[in-house]
């Protein structure tokens, strides 16, 4: 891989340890992947956030990077981490976990790194223009930025993404390669979607076609919220890191539609059965969860509409943004939720906290991507619109 005079002097060390470490990190991955050289990036974002994830080595790496002196050089965000800074008490954290995650967050701090802690980055600042070259970890903010936004970023992992944040390149491979970003596998959706449809869809299409690119025709437009979700889903349920949707995402008019490797016709039936698939038993939930990737305003707003004037009978958990928690609290929505006897939470999902160590065994969700993942952790769980849930 070619590397500028600059790049020579980083790789050997000039620019110091930490940098050094980052440019090892890039230059094994663009050897591995065939890049020919390094790209600038305007921004980054950063997983490997959680203690839940990363453990005491991770956390180890982290801190000799800023002992090292690691800095960011782009504008770089976090992933959401393993409890809410403020709440984590009142939620029955354990405090061995707390001190861990607390030591993360600062280390990251020390980097330079943004403290946005949410998987959701597009609706917190970190919004990169059409075709730019980024560095972003975390799955459902990959696929969204790649589809919704048209950015270029491949499928990065939490080290890369650190090495490319301080280095302010990344590897020019895959996704950022014009002649990578054709789809190859075309979706005919013969019904109209609604609300978790998009979620159940992005997991039918996701366990069929794993890492291949979906162009989706449907008979109706999906709104913000709905690209977001179908996105996770398709990252989670396979390994899609960029979709097009015909008359709606920004590159669908621009890319080869002439030879599709395969075609997927989705009717009513297969959404039904795929439905079914993403719950594990019929037990009413102990608590629901929402907010996997995190809560939009608008997401919120719909949460407080339901349990406006109820008195819930489990517990429930809306996860976003500090920024859009703020946001909900000067609409009221906040106060409409807490009254009902639920919490908006931030920082943190249910899918990288320890929701398992706090008594819990049965969780009800909306999230496609949280019902593939939470059975791992030995819960079960209850797929289905929130009006089913509580």
């Amino acid at each position: 891989m070619y590397l500028t005079r600059e790049e020579e002097k980083m790789y050997e060390g000039e620019f110091g340890e930490a940098v050094r470490i980052s440019m090892e990190i890039l230059v094994t991955l663009g050897d591995i992947y065939d890049a020919d050289r390094l790209i600038n990036i305007s921004s980054a974002q950063v997983s490997g956030a959680s203690y839940k994830t990363i453990g005491d080595a991770g956390l180890e790496y982290l801190e000799d990077m800023v002992k090292n002196s690691a800095t960011t050089s782009v504008y770089t965000t976090l992933n959401p981490i393993g409890m809410d800074l403020k709440r984590w008490e009142e939620l029955n954290i354990p405090s061995n976990f707390a001190k861990k995650q607390i030591k993360i967050v600062k280390a990251y701090q020390k980097m330079g790194v943004t403290l946005s802690c949410t998987c959701t980055p597009y609706f917190c600042g970190n919004i990169p223009t059409f075709k730019s070259h980024i560095a972003w970890s975390e799955s459902s903010a990959v696929i969204y930025a790649n589809s919704v936004l048209g950015a270029r970023t491949n499928r990065e992992g939490g080290p890369s993404a650190l090495a490319a944040a301080i280095c302010g390149k990344t590897p020019r491979y895959g996704y950022h390669l014009e002649e990578n970003r054709n789809p190859n596998v075309l979706v005919e959706v013969k019904e109209k979607l609604n609300g978790i449809d998009y979620a159940v869809l992005g997991y039918l299409i996701g366990k069929e076609i794993n890492d291949k690119i979906p162009y989706f025709k449907m008979l109706n437009r999906p709104d913000v919220d709905d690209l977001k979700n179908l996105g996770a889903a398709l990252a989670s349920a396979g390994a899609v890191a960029l979709y097009h949707i015909e008359g709606v995402t920004p590159e669908y008019s621009l890319i080869d539609k002439n030879e599709f490797e395969d075609k997927i016709t989705v009717t009513k039936k297969d959404l039904k059965a795929a439905k079914e698939e993403l719950s594990t038993t019929n037990e009413k939930p102990e608590i629901v969860c929402i907010g996997c990737p995190h809560s939009s305003i608008q997401d919120i707003k719909k949460v407080a509409e339901i349990v406006a004037n109820k008195k819930l009978n489990c517990d429930l958990w809306v996860c976003t943004s500090l920024s859009t928690k703020i946001m909900a609290d000067r609409m009221g929505y906040t106060k409409i939720i807490e009254k009902s006897g639920g919490k908006i939470l931030c920082d943190t999902c249910m899918v990288v906290t320890p929701i398992e160590d706090l008594g819990y065994k049965t969780i009800g969700v909306d999230s496609a991507k949280a019902a593939i993942y939470l059975p791992s952790n030995n819960l079960d769980v209850i797929f289905n619109d929130l009006n089913n849930l509580i």
